[in-house]
């Protein structure tokens, strides 16, 4: 900007020099001109009165015309400060005031005097030979009753003249010298007056084009730069609000990407990765940066899903498909492939959908599981009853103590499918969140005093040692008959699967003590049979028994540590296993303390 501010300033200043010097060089002219006319008209004044007041003498047969005209010029020559020259009619020149008439030619084709007809003055300029130098003649006809026809002739060096022409030039070369500064500085302001505002602007420009969407110009003008500036102002503002428009809707669809609970994968016509959301990347175990902008092939390591792209791209249709993967684990992926047409037709790729579907798919299982293992469950007792009752009507058994016997086993099925059915309805309750529960403070020690106080006989029977050790002052938040029933069912299981003379143990101690985070570690362990490694994943799923054939004799329905983990977890806590075979098993609770109830 500034080397245009530059240019424009010598443009000006050329501008304004080229028409000061033309102006000067007219003044010149119209000056030498006008000087030269005043001389003429100066010369004819004098030569006029000259023609008034001069003593003429007669030309014809007067010897000494030539030395009395001689003199006399000479004489008005110091008075005038011109040459003066007497010319007769036929051009003979008979007197002049600085050269011998003598040396002098006929006059009679000199310019002055053809131009000096009738009363005309003639003039002319001229190269005298005889004075060197450039001369001012003006002549006239002038004739006297004393006998003189002729003309009087004045001249002047033009170097007289030049004088004052010097003078002339001087002063207006002096006078144009002070025009053309002051022209420059009044330019110079004037280009900087239009180039500031104009860099100003173009900085703000650069500004914009770098996204500084809050620059903006500074001054207020009514002309044609001032309704730039305004124009800058609107783009920008302009610019800003579609800006923050498009990062309202980045953020927004960016957010939605990152919370799908999909996962999304985007690739465009020429094969390459265009998009992938945070749970394309937990599914397919890869990061965004390794794949955006690569060939969908690099998903290489996800054999299956990467030969589904590869079916959608070729077939360039909707697609979707089912299959299993193993990366590293087993999992059961949903594949579903959308083709992306333009409006006007083309191509511009391929959207795949991913959802990891293996907990649907598991929990469909377990449904189709529970529903067989509750008819088999159903099916066991029922049948019992059904056969002995049928054994019974017929008619078949006449001792006593057998009928009593039958009847007892009837008894005991009846009881056991009541508890089953009991447990299904409880578990139903729990898991649809119809259950809830009655806060309150409940004092550990009174609570496992009782549970211990009914449970002993059972102990008793195989010899099994029960302890606690709970201080007096200890207290938990919640409600006490889900404690309560929590902790019946785990050493219930204690006490069946620990061989006589085991020993039962209930350990309670405080952790993050004075925390927000402070809670209560229950640990009920046994010295039983213990459960096998494989089985501790599943151990709290409904029917699941590790051993089927004591479980069923010790009257279990297999719901039980469903049911306690299903109501630890509503009370905010959550419930592990640690077990060895042959050495007993440890159930660890972690319960807060104290809810919040809002």
């Amino acid at each position: 900007m500034k080397t245009f501010r530059h240019r424009l300033t010598v443009i000006m200043m050329g501008l304004v020099g080229v028409s000061m010097l033309a102006a000067g060089i007219s003044m010149a002219l119209v000056f030498k001109d006008s000087h030269i006319d005043a001389l003429e008209e100066n010369m004819a004044r004098e030569i006029n009165l000259l023609e008034n007041t001069f003593p003429f003498e007669p030309l014809e047969g007067n010897p000494g015309v030539t030395d009395y005209y001689s003199a006399k010029a000479k004489e008005l020559e110091n008075l005038i400060g011109s040459r003066v020259t007497f010319i007769g009619n036929d051009g003979e020149v008979i007197g002049d005031s600085e050269i011998s008439v003598l040396e002098m030619d006929n006059h009679s084709d000199r310019e002055e005097i053809i131009s000096a007809t009738g009363d005309k003055v003639g003039s002319a300029i001229r190269y005298s030979d005889t004075l060197d130098e450039d001369m001012l003649y003006v002549a006239r006809h002038v004739t006297s009753d004393l006998g003189f026809d002729g003309y009087i002739r004045l001249s002047m060096s033009l170097a007289i003249a030049s004088e004052g022409l010097n003078k002339g030039w001087l002063l207006m070369f002096v006078g144009l010298l002070i025009l053309f500064l002051a022209a420059t500085f009044i330019s110079y302001r004037i280009a900087k007056g239009l180039t500031r505002p104009l860099e100003h602007i173009t900085k703000v420009a650069n500004k914009i084009s770098k996204f500084d969407y809050d620059a903006r110009v500074q001054f207020s003008r009514n002309d044609e730069i001032g309704q730039l500036g305004q124009a800058i102002n609107g783009m920008a503002d302009s610019l800003q609000q579609q800006l923050k428009r498009i990062r309202d809707n980045e953020g927004l669809t960016q957010s939605v990407l990152s919370n799908i609970t999909g996962g999304i994968v985007m690739v465009d016509a020429q094969g390459r990765v265009a998009l992938i959301n945070r749970e394309a990347e937990r599914i397919l175990r890869m990061k965004e940066h390794l794949l955006l902008g690569k060939p969908y092939h690099v998903l290489k390591r996800n054999f299956e899903f990467t030969k589904f792209m590869e079916e959608g791209m070729e077939l360039k249709e909707r697609i979707h498909e089912e299959r299993n993967v193993y990366d590293p684990e087993s999992k059961i992926l949903h594949f579903d492939g959308v083709p992306m047409f333009e409006n006007d037709g083309s191509y511009r790729g391929m959207l795949f959908l991913l959802h990891d579907v293996t907990s649907i798919r598991r929990l469909e299982v377990m449904r189709s599981e529970f529903v067989a293992n509750v008819s088999h469950e159903l099916k066991t007792p029922i049948a019992a009853v059904k056969g002995f009752a049928e054994t019974l009507l017929a008619g078949g058994v006449k001792d006593e103590e057998t009928v009593r016997s039958f009847l007892q086993i009837i008894y005991d099925e009846g009881d056991r499918l009541n508890r089953l059915i009991g447990d299904i309805l409880e578990l139903s309750k729990i898991e649809s969140k119809q259950a809830p529960l009655e806060y309150a403070p409940i004092p550990l020690k009174e609570l496992f005093d009782s549970i211990f106080e009914v449970l002993q006989s059972a102990a008793d029977k195989k010899s099994i040692v029960m302890l606690h050790d709970i201080p007096e002052h200890m207290f938990i938040e919640g409600d006490e008959d889900r404690l309560r029933q929590i902790f019946m069912n785990l050493l219930s299981n204690a006490i069946n699967y620990t061989p006589e003379g085991g020993k039962v143990k209930v350990d309670i101690r405080i952790e993050n003590e004075g925390s927000d985070d402070e809670k209560l570690r229950i640990v009920v362990s046994d010295t039983g049979i213990g459960i096998p490694k494989k089985d501790l994943p599943r151990i709290f799923e409904r029917f699941y028994r590790v051993d089927k054939a004591r479980s069923r004799n010790s009257g279990g329905t297999g719901l039980g540590l469903s049911i306690v983990k299903h109501l630890v977890e509503l009370h905010r806590g959550k419930i592990t296993v640690e077990s060895k075979v042959g050495e007993g098993s440890s159930f660890i609770l972690e319960l807060p303390f104290m809810h919040n109830l809002e």
